[in-house]
């Protein structure tokens, strides 16, 4: 976003697909924040104009087991140096919603 110039100074709208993992995963909020301050003209929309994030910590001892197992022998390889670093590696998934 930073590279281009628009033909025009000023826009009305600019709608974006900036949202990865957790909102941030793909660091893109801070292109997006450029371009609302570069181009957008004042009482200007944005969409989406809001996000919420959800985050709940949770211990999931049979996705650690399988990481661990995983990294013992993959393809008969002894790889289990990896099992420390891949512990400590969020595991980032989703839950569809629902109603109450």
């Amino acid at each position: 976003m930073e590279e281009i110039t628009l033909p025009v100074e000023k826009v009305d709208i600019i709608i974006s697909e900036w949202m990865g993992y957790f909102l941030l995963y793909e660091s893109m909020l801070d292109s997006v924040l450029w371009a609302r301050d570069k181009y957008l003209v004042e009482g200007g929309k944005m969409l989406p104009d809001r996000a919420q994030i959800y985050i709940a910590a949770i211990e999931d001892e049979f996705e650690k087991r399988k990481r661990f197992n995983f990294w013992k022998n993959p393809y008969d390889v002894d790889m289990s140096i990896m099992t420390n670093v891949v512990l400590k590696e969020p595991l980032i998934d989703y839950l569809n919603a629902f109603d109450d």
